[in-house]
């Protein structure tokens, strides 16, 4: 049994705290408010599985907070400073210029996913919807203002209809679209240990979302591959909302439910973070067998852990509400029985991090 070292017991700081590591082949659910040291504490999860598996991660970052994942801090341990170092890792940015940039393909996507993109309904919007199922476009030299020219000149009404809403919405303008070059889709396919996905610099609001939905509709169409992959998403609440409104968001979440569902048996294993449980879809949450709990004082919400984690003993999980900073209740599959720890310090580099209040200098 391979484990993972991830903080030392509070009630025993002279007994580890260990993780299964073979046990993330179920959805894994990681909790806690605000300043509870959640996101560093996923940073630690996260370098450990790097370091002691062969599991690549997919890291969906919505703050930047992970875009130093393979930069180590000073003072870490200098062994796992150079295993850290040589592990094959690409960080695709989008919150600085310099560095790879995250990038996708609008042509790859399902025609579901594009009329999501474009707002088309299939029955409201009947004719723009066939233009856009029927449309051929190659992928190495696909132009979007060469597109919506060719609809505009083509004399049809429906794609002259199709080409006017393009470019009302400016959606083939977006940074996020790769114009023929590389995609997202096209590194993961490579499998390196890790891809950081920083969603936080994109102008319209929709990129971020639309630049997970692509990833995903992509390992999910390839999941027959049976490839195991840790789809790990930060503030999983942007991603997985149990509201979702635009039609992106309610493609997103169709299809993180079809994934929590499903998933497992084609190693498609979700890690969910957020600060609380009611913000994520309940068909999704449901799914999770990993408990990762740090402070959380809400009465609401440790009723919903409760109810959805029952194997949580309860005065366990009464005891939350007191934890202090980097303190987590660890339960379900990857621990024997569930414990208390108190969170080792991060190998890596945390990319994000609280601002300051400005204080008179002197």
């Amino acid at each position: 049994m391979t484990t993972i070292t991830i903080g030392v017991a509070v009630d025993n700081h002279g007994e580890s705290v260990q993780l299964r590591a073979e046990r993330f082949n179920r959805h894994t659910f990681w909790c806690g408010q605000s300043g509870s040291g959640k996101t560093y504490a996923l940073g630690v999860v996260l370098e450990q599985l790097l370091l002691t598996t062969e599991l690549p991660l997919l890291i969906l970052d919505p703050n930047a907070d992970f875009t130093r994942l393979n930069v180590a801090r000073p003072g870490a341990s200098p062994e796992e400073a150079e295993r850290i170092a040589a592990t094959p890792m690409r960080i695709l940015n989008s919150t600085k210029a310099h560095g790879e940039q995250l990038r996708a393909r609008f042509i790859d996507l399902s025609v579901a996913s594009k009329a999501a993109v474009l707002r088309l309904d299939p029955i409201a919007d009947a004719e723009e919807y066939n233009v856009l199922l029927h449309a051929q476009a190659d992928v190495k030299t696909f132009d979007g203002d060469a597109y919506i020219r060719g609809l505009r000149d083509s004399g049809d009404p429906g794609q002259a209809k199709l080409a006017l809403r393009i470019e009302n919405l400016g959606a083939l303008e977006w940074d996020l679209w790769s114009r023929g070059g590389d995609s997202v889709n096209d590194i993961i396919d490579t499998r390196p240990r890790a891809t950081v996905m920083d969603l936080g610099g994109f102008g319209d609001p929709s990129e971020p979302k639309v630049a997970a939905l692509a990833v995903l509709e992509h390992l999910w169409t390839t999941r027959h591959q049976r490839k195991p992959v840790l789809i790990v998403i930060d503030e999983a609440h942007n991603i997985c909302s149990p509201n979702p409104v635009t039609p992106v968001e309610h493609a997103l979440t169709q299809q993180l439910i079809q994934i929590a569902a499903e998933g497992r048996k084609f190693g498609l294993w979700l890690f969910l973070s957020t600060q609380r449980p009611t913000k994520i879809h309940p068909n999704v949450l449901s799914q999770c067998d990993n408990l990762g709990l740090m402070r959380i004082n809400a009465p609401r919400d440790l009723a919903e852990l409760g109810e959805v984690f029952g194997f949580v003993p309860q005065e366990m999980l009464a005891k939350v509400k007191d934890f202090t900073l980097g303190q987590a209740l660890l339960a379900g599959g990857f621990t024997g029985s569930p414990i208390f720890s108190q969170m080792r310090e991060r190998v890596t580099l945390e990319g994000g991090s609280d601002v300051a209040v400005p204080l008179p200098v002197g």
